[in-house]
């Protein structure tokens, strides 16, 4: 027998026997008032029997700080839910009353009606709020999420009602103003630095011409050489440290674009044709057909892939050759650029190190080829800020091998029929 129907067997006998009493009353008696009113009596008495327990039955259970989402009328949701910054309530008992679209980015989408204790888990917000709670005056707390990338907050928490109790938590994103005053003080401390060899150098020169070299005009030829290439390694230097800070000022937002990573790709190798040239390496780009475009910014895009090329054939042998391959993995829907060389290799021990600011495994190589220590550091923040990855693998004596995975938008061009992956030969 079925709940529903146990149910509802249950309850008929009442309206039943209310009415069969009614009716032995009404042909016993005979219709007077006083008896039809008894009658009707009984009847209610079986209908509310019956109707009773079934509006208990489709009443949802009251649960706690129902009595909070009372006062959220739709006009206070809509106008919450349109804030630009994050805005959270909670009830008496720190639960999760609302979560507009900007805080769901902090803590997730599925915060509503938990403890605020299971979706912040921050002690300093936590004791803010139980500050709050206990005074009813305001409190401030300084925070910080780690992942997937560090951000920085200041969270507010105050009293909006007493009665019932319900307590606003705001945010305010300190993410650009942490980074900014971190990147002005890397940016001195590695300005001075970098900078102070070329300058001293190109100092030096200046005083050996205007001393005994000043009539001297094959050693004037070669100091003014000398010159220009240390103010073109400075000048190089200030634009890398000017991009990398940037893009580090920018990372923690997500790129607007569409993009077609074939396109940048050999848009990036295109721009290097002459170096490659010079130094007699190939450049050569397999890519797949009919991949799906990417969430990114072009510009970005096209030096993160510059970067990678130029190391490949800064570090490359001489008449060597760099490979290219854009293709897809399918399984984790993402496209991946492999960019690979016949060089040297790189020390397993310096490749973890490789992403760090002005680090270089040959320093006066790299100096040598213009390096300025800062190209896959940029390349690292660059892939960040798109939610990608970078893998590296190198061998002494057989090469290194970069690879750039990014997330995809979407496989619809993948279902197409695919023609034969090409090779084009820029050199």
């Amino acid at each position: 027998m079925t709940p529903v129907f146990e149910f509802l067997r249950q309850r008929i006998w009442g309206v039943t026997l209310g009415v069969a009493l009614a009716g032995v009353l009404l042909i016993m008696i005979g219709p007077g008032a006083v008896w039809v009113l008894l009658a009707l009596i009984l009847i209610a008495a079986g209908i509310v029997r019956f109707i009773v327990p079934v509006a208990r039955a489709r009443l949802p259970e009251a649960r706690p700080g129902d009595e909070g989402l009372a006062i959220l009328s739709p006009l206070v949701r809509k106008v919450l839910g349109q804030m630009p910054v994050p805005v959270m309530l909670l009830d008496s008992g720190s639960r999760v009353l609302f979560v507009n679209e900007p805080m769901r980015t902090v803590v997730g989408p599925s915060a509503d009606r938990k403890p605020i204790s299971t979706v912040l888990r921050n002690p300093e917000v936590l004791n803010a709020i139980a500050q709050t709670s206990a005074d009813g005056e305001p409190a401030r707390a300084e925070f910080t999420v780690a992942v997937p990338i560090e951000r920085h907050y200041e969270a507010y928490s105050a009293l909006v009602s007493g009665d019932p109790m319900v307590t606003v938590l705001m945010l305010h994103d300190l993410t650009a103003i942490r980074r900014s005053d971190q990147m002005r003080a890397d940016f001195v401390a590695n300005a001075s630095h970098e900078l102070r060899t070329p300058l001293a150098a190109v100092a030096g020169f200046i005083d050996t011409l205007r001393g005994h070299a000043k009539d001297d005009e094959t050693a004037r030829e070669n100091f003014l050489q000398i010159m220009q290439a240390q103010t073109a390694r400075m000048s190089r230097l200030i634009d890398d440290l000017l991009s990398l800070t940037r893009i580090e000022l920018n990372e923690h937002v997500p790129p607007q674009g569409r993009v077609g990573v074939e396109g940048v790709v050999r848009e990036a190798a295109a721009a290097l044709e002459p170096l490659a040239r010079s130094d007699r390496i190939a450049l050569s780009i397999q890519a797949r057909p009919g991949l799906p475009l990417i969430t990114g910014e072009r510009d970005e895009l096209v030096q993160l892939f510059q970067n990678l090329i130029h190391n490949a054939i800064k570090y490359g042998r001489e008449n060597g050759h760099v490979w290219i391959t854009v293709d897809m993995a399918e399984p984790e829907n993402q496209i991946f650029v492999m960019v690979k060389d016949d060089g040297e290799g790189i020390p397993p021990q310096a490749v973890p190190r490789l992403t760090e600011r002005f680090y270089r495994v040959d320093v006066k190589r790299s100096r040598e080829r213009g390096g300025t220590g800062l190209g896959l550091a940029i390349v690292k923040h660059i892939v960040s800020r798109h939610q990608g990855r970078l893998t590296i693998e190198s061998r002494v004596g057989e090469g290194s091998t970069f690879t750039v995975f990014l997330p995809a938008i979407g496989t619809e061009s993948l279902s197409k029929p695919q023609a034969p992956a090409s090779v084009t030969e820029v050199l």
